[in-house]
């Protein structure tokens, strides 16, 4: 390395890694093993202490983990991450980590439908509540903190209607009420845009999605921007009260920064288990490898079939950012000047039922619940993803009846548009 700061490209493919020290293996190997052998009493009992750095089993760390999360908190701006098996595992250790029964949040209405059940229901389970609030409207998420809201939390690129959020805007509204700000930037991934720069204090991605790119991994991570004081105001214990199962040890006294990360990892992945196999990790740091080059052909392909789909006679609107007269191009433009992404929705002039004939009547593009993968993706919200929630639910969810979600991949975009042509006339 040069002794000029890393470009993103170099990071996408160098942060964290090093060729193996005993085999020269340079790609990261898969550390495939439950646990890790000990130098003596003492070296075990510093580890578990956290007294000491180390590997002690896999639920709680690995190597080939270790890496990626190197990579992501480097790719992101942050001071540490966590990766764990899933973007909803990643969600809940985070939640678990600052919340204590009877409190609340504030959560943009815009969201991935599974995260609306997430919060909306399962969270019930441990009196967790949300609160519902409009990106739009800041005055929304304001006017809904009181002494018991632990945090925000929002989507920079809302899924699935690829709508960008004023995160600055909200960044100052939690910090005014001393609270943190997580940003989930799946949709984005760092190379469009990195929250932690417009005020965000945790970003949570779904590794599954654009991270690892290629539809064959689930992951998801955490990252700490090491920003936020945990113990300024008393109301985040976990971090700045004495840990009883760490000998009284006080997480962000000790660990500063990255004090986040490891308490998520400490006190939430050790005991609820939701750990990332050594294999997805390894699949996901090769899709790294090539995310700048992936997000801007996805963003410029986007561009083409969104700039297409709206001069079609079948399709009533498109909303797609990067569109120049799309409402929230000047979101897009300040936040993400290098494409509005690769996922966007459009409505159809039939409804419901036209929807489900368009996406039964594709031939290229693949009909499932995914998005960011090399393929073209497509789904009907409401009829899928989204049938959960009541209509009135779905349309606040940028999910109305009409809407056709598509996650453009990297092929020909000529080829993506022949499909769309083909299925439309069938619709």
């Amino acid at each position: 390395m040069t002794k000029n700061k890393p470009g993103f490209s170099t990071l996408a493919v160098h942060a964290g890694a090093q060729p193996d020290p005993t085999t020269g293996a340079r790609a990261t190997p898969i550390y495939q093993t439950t646990s890790f052998v000990f130098n003596d009493t003492d070296h075990a009992a510093s580890l578990f202490g956290l007294q000491a750095f180390g590997n002690i089993y896999t639920r709680i760390m690995n190597p080939t983990q270790a890496v990626l999360e190197e990579r992501v908190a480097a790719l992101e701006g942050g001071t540490a991450a966590l990766a764990v098996a899933s973007g909803h595992a990643a969600q809940l250790l985070i939640f678990h980590t600052i919340m204590r029964p009877g409190d609340n949040f504030i959560a943009a209405r815009r969201l991935y439908g599974g995260s609306i059940n997430q919060f909306g229901n399962a969270f019930k389970s441990f009196d967790w509540h949300v609160r519902w609030a409009d990106t739009a409207d800041l005055a929304s998420f304001e006017s809904q903190i009181d002494d018991k809201t632990k945090a925000i939390f929002i989507e920079s690129l809302a899924n699935p209607g690829g709508t960008f959020v004023d995160i600055a805007g909200i960044a100052e509204v939690a910090h005014r009420h001393g609270l943190p700000l997580i940003v989930d930037n799946t949709m984005a991934t760092p190379y469009l845009l990195r929250p932690l720069e417009h005020g965000a204090d945790i970003v949570v991605h779904s590794l599954t999605k654009f991270m690892g790119g290629h539809g064959n991994s689930m992951g998801g991570v955490i990252v700490d921007g090491g920003t936020f004081d945990w113990s300024a105001s008393g109301k985040y214990p976990a971090l700045s009260e004495p840990r009883p199962e760490y000998a009284g040890v006080v997480l962000h006294a000790t660990f500063g920064n990255f004090a986040f990360a490891i308490a998520c990892r400490v006190l939430g992945l050790r005991d609820f288990g939701p750990a990332i196999s050594p294999f997805n990790a390894f699949q996901i740091l090769n899709g790294i490898e090539t995310l700048p080059l992936r997000m801007q052909r996805h963003c410029d392909n986007a561009l083409a079939v969104a700039t297409w789909l709206k001069a079609h006679d079948k399709v009533s609107w498109v909303n797609y950012a990067g569109l120049e007269t799309d409402p929230n191009h000047a979101l897009q433009q300040r936040y993400s000047p290098k494409g509005a992404g690769a996922v966007f929705t459009f409505g159809l002039k039939g409804g419901y039922e036209s929807g489900k004939r368009f996406v039964e009547g594709l031939e290229m593009l693949s009909h499932l619940a995914n998005i960011g993968d090399t393929r073209s993706l497509v789904i009907h919200p409401a009829s899928t993803t989204h049938r959960q929630l009541s209509e009135e639910q779905q349309t606040a969810a940028g999910a109305g009846p009409d809407v056709v979600r598509l996650s453009i991949g990297i092929e020909d975009a000529a080829d993506i548009i022949a499909d769309i042509e083909q299925a439309l006339a069938k619709a």
